[in-house]
């Protein structure tokens, strides 16, 4: 948003990642939707753009790591497989409504000594992040294929978001 000009405000939500229902990508949509919902009895009369990130691999959702061992775990379960990141956003409008979508991406890791692991954990780049990983930062060597949207992997997929706007008849491409 701020590399298009438009205003905005970032308030945490403070949605606990337990409360996510559904599987895939309706797991990380309803989360969004929650988070997007709680912040409109906060902030009346905005529009709310809400987003949450996860990523599953086997039957295993990962949010963002609970300490250092649990980092460590992560990219453990991450190493030398595929996964799913998924994102889901949804836009809430200040009467109530909501245009919604999520974003899937597949991601493919090398296998990981443990030592790059441990190194890695402690550069403190995986402690805010979904999977305890940023494909935007160190952990770019790790991966060794992507399938679908990088920024979904990011966390935030900006086409998609593009496209809900415009529904909306906002074209932040213009500001």
């Amino acid at each position: 948003m701020e590399f298009f000009g438009v205003p905005f405000e970032v308030i945490p939500s403070e949605l606990s990642e337990f409360f996510a229902e559904g599987e895939g990508q309706w797991r990380a949509l309803d989360m969004a939707r929650k988070k997007a919902f709680m912040l409109s009895r906060k902030q009346p009369g905005r529009y709310i753009l809400a987003a949450d990130t996860m990523v599953q691999v086997g039957k295993h959702y990962l949010g963002k790591p609970k300490d250092r061992d649990d980092a460590v775990r992560m990219i453990k379960m991450l190493s030398g497989r595929a996964h799913h990141v998924y994102t889901g956003v949804c836009l809430r409008r200040p009467d109530g409504s909501e245009l919604y979508d999520a974003s899937i991406t597949r991601v493919a890791f090398i296998t990981l000594p443990d030592v790059l692991i441990e190194r890695y954990v402690d550069t403190g780049e995986p402690m805010d992040k979904a999977g305890a990983y940023g494909i935007q930062g160190k952990c770019a060597i790790f991966v060794d294929k992507i399938d679908g949207d990088y920024n979904n992997v990011v966390g935030l997929p900006v086409a998609a978001i593009y496209r809900e706007l415009k529904k909306l008849g906002i074209d932040i491409y213009l500001w």
